[in-house]
């Protein structure tokens, strides 16, 4: 071991887990069409048995943070999955299987 040796101990990294819970957030005003992607979103994750919460962001501002220019949107784990349309609950599970792949 050298005198600067910055590399993390085999206990000391991190495990990533296959089962840790996305983070799940649908943009949108409130309007019904957002409020139809979030409900399709709850009955996805309820199928697929992922206790995983998901947060409504309703300011416009955060909302373009993403990029997003057109509602509702979904966004899994920081990364914009889909926009501009309502996705059913078989979408919305063939999308997290792939972003969980």
């Amino acid at each position: 071991m050298g005198l600067f040796d910055f590399r993390k101990k085999k206990d000391e990294m991190p495990v990533l887990e296959k089962d840790v819970p996305s983070d799940v957030k649908v943009l949108g005003g409130g309007c019904a069409k957002c409020n139809q992607l979030e409900a399709s979103t709850v009955a996805a994750l309820d199928e697929l048995g992922m206790d995983t919460t998901i947060e409504h962001v309703r300011d416009y501002s955060e909302i373009a943070a993403y990029g997003v220019m057109s509602t509702p949107a979904l966004v899994v784990d920081g990364k914009v999955v889909s926009y501009g349309k309502v996705l059913g609950k078989d979408e919305v599970i063939e999308i997290l299987k792939k972003v969980r792949a």
